[in-house]
């Protein structure tokens, strides 16, 4: 939390302790240990600024009704050197306190202070965390689900990046096992059928079927020509992947810098297969006797390590029975490892790279492999806990109210790209962050385009615009911003200007939320909010006065809106632009 709110809060704990031992010590309340309590911002100002429970926390310790104990407080409170000018009690016993002036004004000056870095915190302590999303198949364009994807992961890993942690960006390239296998049988038919007519094969059912596969077998043979139909299909597939491939997972690159997402380290799934990491995994599960052969495959008793998991929940035998928990292939019979073995490799080898904490941002359609993994984790010795899994839900294009399932210029399914080539990134950034992941949600094309109050983006950066027009227009008259004292600062009393720092001082609690519930829209309703509290400010509360102290005092609330507004789009990696 920020260092002004952070005292306030220490200050109502230090009165309430300190009132409590005085009261002890004239025997008005027994010498008894107390129990914790806890202070919170009501919902209704009107009970105060903060309140705390600490007097019906502590009813059955003090043997005493909570209202009794709460006026004893209140009577052998002292509130010297703080930021509180009442004290109340109410109902059954809260005790509400009241901010001063001075709070106000220290708010503005700390925010000042903290410049580029407010809102930022030591909350995570530098713990190293990787977070791991999109990591789209390369086999054919990125969807609608990777847009979604790319913003709430990048803007997760800001938040947490804020909050105080090492944060680490990672995309796993699945370059490896079946989905392989069948692009290359894709890319092999469409070579032949460009050359064979009618006796080219025909594509399955099940194989990829997009344009894409089609331009890149074309581009293909425009370098080697019809030459590869005369070599055996290993080669001939082997070289067609190796053509494609590179080009596919360029293009993701491409695409994801564009979405104003960098990458730490793009982790290659073959580089696994390649090294020694697979046996190591599978070596370890066989050590802990968690693989059995059957029908020529090894198998992970993924029943055994559920059951035990479930069970240490207190969950009971009908209860895990329901649930038709089935064991996996780990090797299949040909001698191939599935997916999930180098799955499981893969999350072994970020733990072995130092990380304290993994996040997996995906499909809510994975969620059944959740569960799977953690028990994996478990499996091979690292703590469960250290790997959270952020399932996100599916996002639906809507265009004049109806839904938009095809792509003007394909044809097909609405890509990331095509969506990055119609919609401004500004607005597909910060939409995306709105809701939080587990909601469905509706993309608005026309809202995201639209101009006006009702572009969440837009309504923001907005409000960024207009102070700095204030500003631009002040100057014109000879008048810029300068240092305020606390004094100055003071003059800001009005209800719309102690709402706005109100909202201003709660930026760092926002962020450490959002970090510790994996949530970053908290932060898009922040900025939302924090536009709406700035604009009735404006529409109630006149700038360029002609009382100079307060104009100044107002000046200064301007730039701290101004630069916390920037800060938060800019973690965001959204443009706040001066003029619109």
């Amino acid at each position: 939390m920020s260092k002004v709110v952070s005292q306030a809060k220490s200050q109502i704990r230090n009165m309430i302790i300190e009132a409590i031992g005085r009261a002890v010590a004239d025997g008005k309340l027994p010498a008894e240990p107390m129990n914790d309590f806890i202070i919170e911002v009501p919902g209704d100002r009107a009970n105060g600024d903060y309140s705390a429970n600490a007097a019906m926390v502590n009813a059955r310790a003090f043997r005493c009704a909570p209202r009794k104990i709460a006026d004893i407080i209140l009577a052998y409170m002292d509130r010297t050197d703080t930021y509180f000018d009442r004290v109340e009690v109410a109902g059954p016993g809260f005790i509400n306190f009241y901010l001063n002036d001075a709070y106000y004004a220290d708010v503005l000056l700390d925010i000042r202070a903290c410049g580029d870095d407010y809102g930022r915190s030591d909350y995570g302590k530098g713990k190293k965390v990787n977070v791991e999303f999109v990591s789209a198949n390369p086999t054919g364009p990125m969807h609608m689900g990777n847009a979604r994807g790319g913003a709430l992961g990048d803007c997760l890993a800001a938040v947490l990046d804020y909050a105080g942690y090492d944060v680490s960006r990672e995309f796993y390239v699945n370059d490896a096992g079946n989905q392989i296998d069948k692009f290359a049988l894709s890319l092999d038919i469409r070579y032949q059928q460009l050359y064979k007519g009618k006796d080219a094969p025909e594509l399955p059912e099940d194989s990829y079927h997009g344009e894409d596969i089609k331009v890149r077998a074309e581009e293909f043979a425009g370098v080697y020509g019809d030459s590869y139909l005369e070599k055996s299909e290993k080669e001939r597939r082997k070289a067609l992947v190796d053509f494609a491939l590179p080009k596919n997972i360029e293009n993701m690159k491409k695409a994801m810098a564009k979405y104003r997402i960098n990458y730490d380290l793009w982790f290659s799934e073959l580089s696994l297969h390649n090294g020694p990491e697979l046996q190591e995994t599978l070596d370890i599960l066989k050590n802990n006797g968690y693989t059995y052969e059957k029908d020529g495959a090894l198998w992970y008793k993924n029943i055994l390590v559920q059951t035990k998991i479930l069970k240490a929940q207190g969950k009971t035998d009908e209860e895990i029975e329901k649930l038709e928990l089935k064991d996996d292939v780990l090797i299949r019979a040909n001698g191939n490892p599935t997916y999930f073995l180098a799955d499981i490799a893969y999350h072994r080898n970020k733990f072995n790279r130092g990380f304290d904490k993994a996040i997996d941002v995906w499909g809510a359609d994975h969620h059944g492999h959740v569960a799977r993994m953690k028990g994996a984790m478990a499996a091979i010795g690292i703590d469960p806990r250290r790997l959270d899994v952020v399932l996100m839900q599916l996002v639906r294009l809507v265009k004049d109210g109806e839904p938009v399932k095809m792509s003007k210029r394909t044809g097909k399914a609405i890509t990331l790209v095509d969506l990055l080539d119609e919609v401004p990134i500004d607005a597909v950034r910060f939409l995306f962050n709105m809701r939080e992941a587990g909601s469905t949600m509706d993309f608005d094309l026309d809202l995201a385009v639209e101009q006006s109050s009702q572009n969440p983006v837009y309504y923001c950066q907005y409000a960024h615009a207009r102070i700095c027009s204030i500003l631009r227009k002040l100057e014109e008259k000879g008048v810029k911003p300068e240092k305020c004292t606390r004094e100055q600062l003071e003059l800001l009393r009005t209800s719309e200007e102690r709402e706005l720092i109100r909202h201003l001082s709660s930026l760092t609690d926002v962020i450490i939320s959002a970090a510790g519930n994996y949530d970053p829209a908290k932060v898009t309703h922040y900025v939302i909010d924090l536009a709406t509290c700035f604009h009735k400010f404006y529409n109630s509360c006149r700038v360029g006065v002609d009382d100079r102290d307060l104009m100044q005092a107002r000046l200064f609330l301007c730039v701290c809106v101004k630069d916390t507004i920037r800060n938060v789009l800019r973690m965001l990696k959204i443009e706040a632009p001066e003029k619109m």
